[in-house]
């Protein structure tokens, strides 16, 4: 495999001090990767991009993997860089780990092989373009970004550097939606006719009260590239921003791109997408948190089943429902269940039942750690995280447009309905951000 460029540094080093007069008689194993131990000339670099509570499940996550370290972070809340350099404290004892407040520092260290983005969504596309940009592998935290212009653009720079990218919709690596998926395609409940997904709405809340910027936390910075607001500590919790439209699209991205992608998947659509889209929501008359609160979107295909994707109730329930002229299942975290018990047949496909197989992931870091050596696509690229979040982006622009709206998923556009396509571009941003050029 082509090696990155810190790797060749590493490896160069390692084979100048064993040739050198002054090598010494005794290396420890760990270092020669001996006795089942991983030299440090054959780790994958880490670093972390947002350690909050999202960004230290993932980094836990890939802290499991001993062919990975993590080598640095950063993070414009000091309680988030604190807490995240106690766990690595307790993994790697008292290792120096580089702290960064500015992603660009990171970004810039030639040490660093891959890069784990978990910021709020606001900070989602400009910071992984510049990682990407720089040669860094990406695990890019879901949704996409803000806009569909921003998605794009990172998908440009994916394919302009060409790395590694894996979004982080991990239900991809469980085996009950990926067994879902085949079942569907597989034809085990007929001809599909229509996928159902639900996922949790949107939140009212209070107005939050101004209060003063405590000295752990840069808040300018954290906004960002966002419209300039005042400080409240609940902005910092994910429960609130992601319902925020300042810094989200509110759970129907945040939520929605989660069963959308095994939406795409069990219906085989994951190079292309709808032909159209129409839906109707309600938002909060009042409050801080202004995202859509409930909602029912319709997506029509040219050659798959419709989906229809609303917030959870007791027309649409929580997860994937697939409906087909023999039967129907419906799958969700931690459950599959069927209209007949005999359709959840043979969930490893290992006796031959079922033709169609799709790829297996059973662990999302590993499968994006062994597609960075393999220099091979992992369980969700970037062409498969776009389509999937497309679909997210569309639900949001029919909602605001309120009547339907044709799509070309070849041209991936509204065509010639200039207004509709008006919100595909991106946000405006805020001082002086902008999204890093592709040359």
């Amino acid at each position: 495999m082509k090696k990155s460029p810190s790797l060749l540094t590493r490896r160069s080093l390692m084979a100048g001090i064993l040739a050198s007069a002054s090598a010494p008689l005794w290396v420890p194993a760990r270092v020669l990767g001996l006795g089942g131990a991983v030299s440090p000339s054959n780790q994958i670099s880490l670093g972390v991009i947002g350690v909050g509570r999202q960004g230290q499940v993932d980094m836990q996550a890939f802290m499991n993997h001993d062919d990975v370290r993590v080598t640095a972070l950063c993070d414009v809340n000091e309680r988030n860089l604190a807490a995240a350099r106690g766990i690595l404290a307790q993994k790697y004892g008292g290792a120096h780990v580089r702290s960064f407040a500015d992603f660009r520092e990171l970004n810039l260290d030639i040490s660093v092989d891959a890069v784990l983005m978990a910021l709020p969504v606001h900070w989602h596309s400009i910071p992984s373009t510049d990682a990407i940009l720089k040669g860094k592998h990406i695990y890019h935290e879901k949704p996409m970004a803000l806009s569909f212009a921003e998605s794009r653009h990172v998908r440009e720079a994916v394919r302009r550097s060409r790395v590694t990218f894996q979004f982080g919709t991990q239900q991809r690596s469980d085996l009950k939606f990926r067994w879902a998926c085949e079942l569907v395609r597989n034809g085990r409940i007929g001809k599909l006719q229509e996928i159902q997904v639900g996922v949790e709405g949107g939140i009212q809340t209070e107005v939050f009260p101004v209060q003063k910027i405590p000295t752990y936390i840069q808040w300018d910075q954290w906004m960002g590239p966002a419209p300039e607001s005042h400080f409240s500590s609940k902005k910092l919790d994910r429960r609130y921003h992601e319902n925020i439209t300042d810094f989200s699209l509110g759970m129907i991205s945040c939520w929605g791109i989660h069963h959308l992608d095994i939406a795409q998947w069990g219906n085989g659509t994951d190079d292309t997408g709808p032909v159209s889209v129409e839906g109707q929501g309600t938002y909060p008359a009042s409050g801080t948190c202004n995202a859509v609160q409930t909602w029912k979107v319709r997506y029509e295909y040219a050659n798959a089943a419709p989906i229809t994707f609303a917030s959870e109730g007791e027309e649409i329930t929580h997860g994937i429902k697939f409906i087909g002229d023999a039967g129907w299942l419906q799958v969700k975290r931690g459950k599959i269940w069927s209209s007949d018990e005999k359709l959840l047949l043979d969930p490893q496909n290992k006796e031959g039942t079922m033709p169609v197989k799709l790829p297996v992931s059973t662990d999302h870091t590993r499968n994006f750690l062994d597609a960075i050596k393999a220099r091979s696509t992992p369980i969700c690229g970037i062409e498969t995280a776009v389509r999937s979040d497309t679909l997210c982006q569309l639900a949001s622009i029919a909602l605001r447009s309120r009547r339907k709206l044709a799509w070309d998923p070849v041209s991936e556009s509204f065509g010639t309905d200039t207004k509709a396509a008006r919100l595909l571009e991106a946000r405006p941003f805020r001082g002086d951000w902008k999204l890093p050029a592709i040359s």
